[in-house]
């Protein structure tokens, strides 16, 4: 990454956009707000938004965490994106191409400078295979291109809106845009980092939703804690092996992007994805899984990017695969381990 030539050329970004009110979003935008900057929070819903105005809080996804007094909400997006200086993508990964559609219209219509954008969102689209930030480049105006980031690492929402410790890394090919956001985010609990690695930021946080489902079933089904360290580790290395493939840098993989966020999400209590894995290693179906939870659980469509992806790479990956076989062919947790484990014998690492 090219470095600015000094901190005071850094672009001081004051008003803050964050889409999409779900946990994450709701937490970043709560960030924002703690961190002193003007934000907005805009959801699809004018009822949503009626009632996180009212209740001062998002009852619906972070209810325990009242807003600052800089944070606003709208459903109203020409009004969200009037004047701000960085737009939080925080839309599930499966709407962003429809929402940046609409960012570009609308900024069609207005004679203003291009802000900056940090995905916030964990995804690869399953039928174009294309990343996060993909899609922006190939959605928005072509001078907002080049404003685009985006975050990784450990970060569960409700500790960030909480202001407990959280280092994250924000990926950039440009290193002013990088360290703009670097340098709003860093700070009321929060330590960011920087790199120029884009790719492996995004696929990094992607591929581990599909590893902490694997190491959710383990758990669910009872298989130790050996099982759920020996996923996390073969897991890395899938994760590794797939990412470099398509360009992403091996330090980026065992970085906060990849290994420090597969740790959190394959272990932590918080995690979605991990309590899908618990609640089908239980034996309970996936349609009566996500109806309970209510929110988005991003890997399991990330499980059918992964494997997509990988296929087309010629890259082995038996995590992702038997992932893919349990949710989208029906095979049972039991006939998933004694495959995974009466595979062929072989090296951890060619020689």
């Amino acid at each position: 990454m090219a470095e600015p030539s000094s901190e005071a050329s850094l672009e001081p970004l004051r008003t803050v956009t964050v889409l999409g009110a779900g946990s994450w979003g709701t937490a970043l935008a709560i960030h924002a707000a703690r961190r002193g900057r003007p934000t907005l929070l805009w959801t699809r819903t004018p009822e949503h938004q009626a009632a996180m105005a009212q209740e001062r809080r998002n009852a619906r996804y972070l209810p325990d965490f009242p807003f600052p007094e800089g944070l606003r909400t709208t459903d109203d997006l020409h009004q969200a994106l009037d004047g701000a200086e960085l737009v939080i993508c925080g839309i599930p990964s499966h709407g962003m191409r429809a929402m940046m559609e609409r960012v570009a219209q609308d900024f069609a219509t207005r004679d203003a400078p291009a802000p900056m954008y940090l995905i916030a969102a964990k995804g690869i689209e399953v039928d174009t295979l294309s990343n996060m930030h993909q899609v922006l480049a190939q959605e928005l105006p072509p001078s907002h291109r080049g404003r685009i980031a985006a975050l990784g690492g450990p970060s569960f929402a409700a500790e960030v809106a909480k202001g407990l410790p959280t280092t994250v890394v924000v990926g950039s090919e440009d290193a002013h845009v990088g360290m703009s956001i670097q340098a709003l985010l860093s700070g009321d609990g929060v330590r960011a980092y920087v790199t120029d690695d884009i790719l492996g930021v995004e696929l990094g946080g992607a591929f581990k939703n599909v590893i902490a489902m694997a190491a959710g079933i383990g758990d669910g089904a009872g298989l130790g804690d050996n099982a759920r360290a020996g996923i996390i580790t073969r897991g890395l290395a899938e994760i590794s092996r797939l990412a470099i493939s398509l360009g992403a840098l091996p330090a980026t993989l065992s970085g906060l992007a990849g290994l420090g966020d597969l740790v959190l999400t394959c272990t932590g209590g918080l995690s979605r994805n991990r309590r899908v894995g618990i609640a089908l290693g239980q034996g309970k179906k996936l349609e009566e899984i996500l109806a309970e939870m209510g929110m988005v659980a991003e890997g399991v469509k990330n499980t059918k990017s992964a494997y997509r992806l990988a296929q087309q790479q010629g890259v082995e990956m038996p995590l992702v695969s038997t992932m893919y076989a349990i949710l989208y062919e029906g095979m049972a947790v039991r006939e998933a381990v004694q495959a995974l484990m009466g595979r062929a014998l072989k090296a951890e690492r060619e020689w």
